[in-house]
């Protein structure tokens, strides 16, 4: 980060490429966990007297609203560490 603002980089450009790299493994544990969850939520109510219907729109909504989490704080984050003093940073780099 610190190496980043001594070159001049610009903070979009360093939120941007945090993002991109730290929401990746969050996309693919969602793209694992939608069907997996499904097919769990399907099997396992079916011992059960009273049972409800899963839709697929539900494991959707969780998977969407996990990555909304993410990015928002990735990007909260990515931000403050941007804007900071990169004098700070390099000190620990």
């Amino acid at each position: 980060m610190g190496v980043g603002k001594v070159l001049r980089s610009f903070v979009e450009n360093i939120v941007v490429l945090l993002s991109k790299d730290l929401l990746k493994p969050v996309l693919l544990e969602t793209l694992i966990a939608i069907p997996a969850g499904y097919i769990i939520m399907q099997k396992w109510p079916q011992g059960f007297a009273c049972r409800i219907t899963m839709d697929g729109w539900m494991f959707a909504t969780a998977g969407v609203v996990a990555v909304l989490i993410a990015l928002v704080t990735v990007r909260f984050q990515a931000v403050r560490a941007a804007m900071a003093n990169p004098v700070m940073s390099l000190g620990s780099e």
